[in-house]
């Protein structure tokens, strides 16, 4: 995954750039001007950080001020891709991880922040949905629609915005189990996905194929078997740097199939990942791989 990296200091310096920059509307022509600030934003989102409670900090300030800019320039793909990133990121590993932490402390206080994640899961997916459907209209549509030769075709620029749009809409509907409407969507999500890896397999060192596996996994007659061969595939394009496709794998898998052994494995090459490449998603899910270690012997 790709966080939003950013400091706080510089989301208000940020702040400050936008306000000049929009009162320069006057003078300048305001569509130029606003593309270039959310050209700004979107690169800011690609920043290096691996500090969690500094990300954490910031990543708020930054996805609210990136939102509200891409309301006035809805056309800009890098910004899209860059807020629905964000705010999936933000709740799987800010608000979705303190809900299973806290679970057994504070049943209430864990359903809340699931409801939470939930409603941030949603708002990236609209982005993201938003963004494909500027870019192509009636995608939404044909995504829907029963014919296969009719559903939308993504060219490469779309494939991480199909991934982040796919990936927050997994997300939202594994925190809706109790509303049969939205779990109904899960086909239409994995079609997405689909869509995406068959432009694009390798995609984020391997983040698409892991979704892929983790999609098998959680529809109706899925097949074990394939999903070993998505998260496989996911590992080799990880090239040994990437460990949220070795939690994935952990999890999905190995934890499902009851070996220890091999989720404890995984695990512990997810640290080794972690330590190969110091960046903020590394960090999240190196986090999460300690976590699941040290509960282990409730998990099992």
């Amino acid at each position: 995954m790709t966080f939003a990296r950013h400091t706080e200091g510089r989301g208000f310096a940020w702040l400050g750039a936008l306000l000049v920059l929009l009162g320069l509307a006057a003078c300048s022509p305001r569509h130029l001007i606003l593309q270039g600030v959310a050209s700004e934003l979107a690169n800011q989102g690609q920043m290096a950080e691996d500090d969690l409670q500094l990300a954490r900090d910031a990543s708020a300030f930054y996805l609210k001020l990136s939102e509200a800019l891409l309301v006035e320039a809805p056309g800009h793909r890098a910004l899209a891709e860059a807020v629905s990133a964000g705010f999936t990121q933000y709740a799987f590993a800010f608000v979705a991880f303190d809900a299973e932490q806290i679970e057994t402390r504070d049943a209430k206080a864990a359903h809340r922040l699931r409801e939470r994640a939930a409603r941030l899961y949603l708002r990236a997916h609209r982005h993201a949905m938003a963004a494909l459907e500027h870019g192509q209209p009636g995608f939404s549509k044909a995504l829907a629609g029963a014919q296969p030769a009719l559903w939308p075709r993504l060219a490469d620029g779309q494939v991480a915005l199909a991934y982040w749009a796919a990936a927050s809409w997994g997300g939202f509907i594994a925190l809706s189990k109790d509303d049969p409407e939205t779990v109904a969507d899960l086909p239409l999500a994995i079609r997405l996905a689909r869509l995406a890896w068959e432009r694009q397999p390798d995609y984020g060192d391997g983040a698409l194929s892991s979704l892929m596996g983790s999609f098998e996994l959680a529809r109706p007659g899925g097949s074990r078997q394939q999903a070993l061969v998505y998260f496989d595939r996911a590992i080799v394009a990880g090239g040994g740097r990437n460990a949220g496709v070795l939690v994935a794998k952990a999890e999905g898998l190995a934890l499902s199939d009851g070996d220890r052994p091999a989720f404890e494995a995984l695990l512990r090459a997810a640290l080794v990942a972690s330590d190969a490449r110091r960046d903020l998603a590394n960090a999240v899910m190196r986090e999460r791989a300690l976590w699941l270690l040290a509960s282990a012997d409730d998990l099992f």
